[in-house]
C-alpha cells in the first residue's frame, strides 16, 4: 500500500484546530503555494524574495530541523481549502469513492 509522504508534523497540522486558515504564500520556496497559515508564513511571507529554487534550498535545513522537532509553526503545511475533509485511508479507497462524496 502506498502512503502519503507528508511528515507526521504536517499530518498533525492538518487536523490541528489552531491552523484554521489557508493562504497563498511563497515564504518557503519563493513560489506561491497554498499552505496553512502558521508563524513562519506570518513572519516571512511579506519579505520572501521571489527566488525558486534558491529560497527552497535556503529554507531547507531549518524546515528539516523543525520537522524533526515536530514544530508545526515553522514548516510548510501544504493544504487545499478543503483539507478538513481529508481522511486517513488507503489511496485505492479514496479513488474508488464517487467524486460527489457519496
Amino acid at each position: 500500500m502506498t502512503r502519503a509522504r507528508a511528515s507526521a508534523p504536517h499530518k498533525a497540522g492538518l487536523t490541528d484546530p489552531a491552523f484554521d486558515t489557508t493562504v497563498i504564500a511563497r515564504a518557503f520556496t519563493g513560489r506561491p503555494a497554498r499552505t496553512l497559515r502558521n508563524h513562519f508564513v506570518e513572519r516571512y511571507d511579506r519579505v520572501a524574495p521571489v527566488g525558486r529554487p534558491a529560497l527552497h534550498h535556503l529554507t531547507g535545513p531549518p524546515r528539516r530541523a523543525a520537522t524533526a522537532a515536530g514544530e508545526t509553526r515553522l514548516i510548510h503545511l501544504w493544504a487545499g481549502t478543503g483539507h478538513r475533509h481529508a481522511m486517513t485511508e488507503p489511496a485505492a479507497r479514496t479513488f474508488a469513492r464517487p467524486a460527489c462524496g457519496l
